[in-house]
């Protein structure tokens, strides 16, 4: 079980290392349906990891000044709030019900990622490149307050849709969106795994070798990033994700008919 949390985890650093999200959205089924724990655990698991991870993914990105901070705290301020909310809709909700929410979201980002790369948005950019506060703001807080309760809900960090918020709807360019997402990440993981900690008892020897792991790999996908060509990585990862879901969906099938 440590060798197999081991090889999870090296697969959810590389992914959040290079693409600023996108872990949790693979952890939650693979911790629930090959390391055999039940959803509560797998969050809590999911989130714990995913947010050490984000904040060590940050670190190489500092240099590159690649981080829209007030975008990002702000964003993930929003977050914080509402991750409690979901949380307590995951407490009432059926395992089988939560599932199917988790596969249909996967769809929807699996998809999402598979277009065509489309214009940046322009809502928080002005011609010196300082910050328009009056179109960004309503945009940055809705983002935040959706995105954190499907983290509280769902159990994932949200980068991967995040970024398609920073960059379509606010106009951060994509390596800066990157950087951003990992720090609205961090806090809505920080939020998400309060939220979920009472209701869970951690695997404490899946749990280190899970993030130790994901640590490293992150640090060394982060270095990586630069020379990838992230629109072929992100189009490997949709169909990723996209499998993932059939793979629930069936299961679930399953589980209903038998």
């Amino acid at each position: 079980m440590t060798a197999l949390a081991i090889g999870i985890g090296l697969v959810i650093g590389a992914l959040v290392g290079l693409l600023g999200g996108g872990g949790s959205i693979l952890a939650v089924p693979a911790l629930v349906y090959l390391a055999g724990q039940d959803l509560q655990q797998a969050v809590a698991t999911s989130l714990l990891v995913v947010g050490i991870t984000s904040v060590v993914a940050v670190l190489p990105r500092l240099r590159e000044r690649q981080i829209s901070w007030r975008i990002g705290l702000l964003f993930g301020s929003a977050g914080a709030v509402t991750a409690f909310a979901g949380a307590a809709v995951n407490r009432v909700l059926p395992e089988a019900v939560t599932l199917s929410l988790f596969a249909a979201l996967m769809v929807g980002a699996g998809v999402r990622l598979l277009q065509d790369k489309a214009a940046t948005g322009t809502a928080c950019t002005v011609d010196d490149g300082r910050v328009n506060w009056r179109r960004c703001l309503p945009r940055t807080l809705a983002g935040g307050l959706v995105v954190g309760f499907l983290t509280g809900l769902l159990g994932v960090g949200g980068g991967f849709l995040i970024i398609p918020v920073l960059v379509l709807a606010l106009g951060l360019s994509m390596p800066t969106a990157i950087g951003t997402s990992l720090v609205v990440v961090a806090i809505n993981s920080a939020a998400g795994f309060t939220a979920h900690a009472g209701e869970a008892t951690l695997d404490v020897p899946v749990t280190v070798a899970f993030t130790a792991a994901a640590v490293v790999s992150a640090v060394a996908a982060g270095r990586l990033g630069a020379r990838v060509d992230t629109d072929r990585l992100r189009r490997w990862f949709a169909w990723l994700v996209l499998v993932v879901a059939a793979v629930i969906a069936t299961r679930l099938l399953v589980d209903l008919l038998t």
